[in-house]
């Protein structure tokens, strides 16, 4: 069961209050088929830790990853992902389409 918006960003708190440096990611666009909708949020702390889903699949590693760097540089970035039907399936969006994903720290 995925955990609500309340209980991601309540603990995106309560992470940040312990010390930790924490990333946000937010769905801000979606085109086609995606399995989550806008809005959908993903935290991410410093050694990797995360509650919540944007997508799913390998779109999912690739927005922890990034996490990573956002949480060391402190500058957001917004990341899109797109494939064509036949690889959808492989990167987590099951029937095709694109979105974007808003990656930012939280201070």
């Amino acid at each position: 069961m995925l955990s609500t918006d309340t209980d991601i960003l309540a603990t995106a708190e309560a992470w940040r209050e312990a010390g930790r440096g924490v990333a946000l990611a937010t769905v801000i666009e979606t085109w086609g088929s995606a399995p989550r909708p806008v809005g959908s949020h993903l935290i991410i702390d410093q050694e990797g830790n995360f509650l919540g889903s944007v997508s799913g699949g390998c779109v999912e590693g690739a927005v922890i990853a990034e996490a990573a760097d956002v949480i060391e540089d402190g500058k957001s970035r917004v990341l899109e992902f797109g494939v064509a039907d036949e690889t959808a399936w492989r990167v987590g969006l099951s029937c095709g389409g694109r979105i974007r994903v808003l990656v930012e720290p939280v201070a």
